[in-house]
């Protein structure tokens, strides 16, 4: 028994000095892992080890580092800020769209960005199409016959309800229209192209989708000549382009009796005291339909005060008569009465037809009626219009 208490004895002692090195050796094994970087090591960064992290204890590294350009070093910052962004989630991005309008935070919409330009640009007019970052969209030419094109793109559409019962509220795209006008090297000569890509139910694509496609001859004093596929001067209201409607909608007689486009010649002259338009061409409305059939065309306008009189207003009478021959044969006469003075406007106009061609294409009906609208400039290009329209 003796015996086998010495041996238990003496086999204690020989092992507990290696049990206590093993140990020791896997602390300090431990401890050099979590503070010194391994090679190959993969390491999540937190925010206590972020600084050590970034200390290299390679000397080799410490060279690079030092070595680095300040070029490349900026092109790891922007990179790192990249990452950055990149991992923004849904709710961040939202509200990055809210730097087109204020990049520098201060809450103030910078004139150079694409929103600050169109909210600071000055529209004083509305009789005239006013273009929305014209220079960004105008490119000159150096070789070649085009002196420089100007690109547009064009909207109007409108939400109406019929209020019954079961009244529903419908949104309709009137147009949209992607153009461009162009000027050649000789100034006498312009052009104009443009098309609706937003196909519509109710006709052909190919019929509608060219908008307009003219040339324009200015070598006459105070004149134009138009050569192509453009409006018809069917009344005031029906031969004026969309963009400048005060309304959203033209008036009926203006839908019915005009509205409309042909392909054909027309000259148009501006004086002081008088304006005339007188057009011939295709009967059909559209630049597909051929030759159905001759029109013509003719308006005249007189300004008894002149074309800019400031003591009594801009006053303006005017006339005209459509007529022609499209399966049926058809004429349409209009006149026309409108005032400007200062902040005041208005317009009146009457049409009488016996038979028409019109945008909801030919009819042989008799129709008749008038409109009126008028409006009252308050300020930055608000205003409040009235409007009435009798039809029969």
């Amino acid at each position: 028994m003796k015996r086998i208490l010495k041996f238990v004895v003496v086999f204690s002692i020989i092992f507990t000095p290696i049990n206590v090195c093993a140990n020791s050796t896997d602390e300090y094994l431990t401890a050099d892992l979590l503070e010194n970087s391994q090679p190959n090591e993969i390491v999540l960064n937190t925010k206590n080890n972020t600084k050590n992290s970034t200390i290299s204890e390679n000397p080799t590294d410490k060279i690079d580092t030092e070595e680095k350009p300040e070029s490349q070093i900026s092109e790891e910052k922007k990179s790192k800020e990249a990452e950055i962004d990149s991992v923004m989630d849904n709710s961040e991005l939202d509200f990055e769209f809210f730097k087109i309008f204020d990049q520098d935070n201060d809450n103030v919409i910078d004139e150079d960005t694409i929103v600050g330009k169109i909210y600071h640009s000055k529209i004083t007019r509305t009789d005239v199409p006013s273009f929305l970052l014209k220079e960004e969209l105008t490119h000159r030419f150096q070789k070649g016959p085009v002196h420089k094109i100007q690109a547009y793109g064009g909207f109007r559409g409108s939400l109406n309800s019929i209020f019954t019962p079961n009244y529903s509220t419908d949104y309709d795209n009137l147009t949209t229209q992607v153009g461009m006008y162009g000027k050649f090297n000789n100034p006498n000569y312009r052009f104009k192209i443009a098309v609706n890509p937003i196909p519509r139910t109710d006709s052909n694509y190919l019929e509608r989708f060219i908008s307009d496609a003219y040339l324009i001859n200015t070598s006459i004093p105070h004149h134009q000549i138009i050569a192509g596929y453009s409006r018809v001067q069917t009344g005031i209201e029906g031969g004026t382009s969309s963009y400048i409607l005060p309304f959203v909608a033209r008036s009926q007689i203006a839908r019915n009796f005009g509205s409309a486009r042909s392909l054909g010649v027309k000259i148009l002259g501006n004086y002081n005291y008088i304006d005339y338009n007188i057009g011939v061409g295709s009967s059909g409305r559209y630049i597909t339909s051929g030759m159905p059939g001759m029109e013509f065309t003719g308006w005249l306008n007189v300004k008894p005060f002149g074309s800019e009189d400031k003591k009594f207003g801009k006053l303006t009478l005017g006339g005209g008569f459509n007529g022609g021959h499209n399966g049926i044969d058809y004429s349409v006469g209009s006149v026309y009465v409108g005032y400007k003075h200062k902040k005041l406007w208005a317009n009146f106009e009457a049409g009488i037809a016996d038979g028409y061609s019109g945008s909801k294409g030919v009819s042989a009906n008799k129709a008749s009626g008038y409109a009126f609208s008028a409006g009252w400039n308050l300020y930055c290009g608000l205003e409040i219009q009235p409007s009435m329209a009798i039809n029969w």
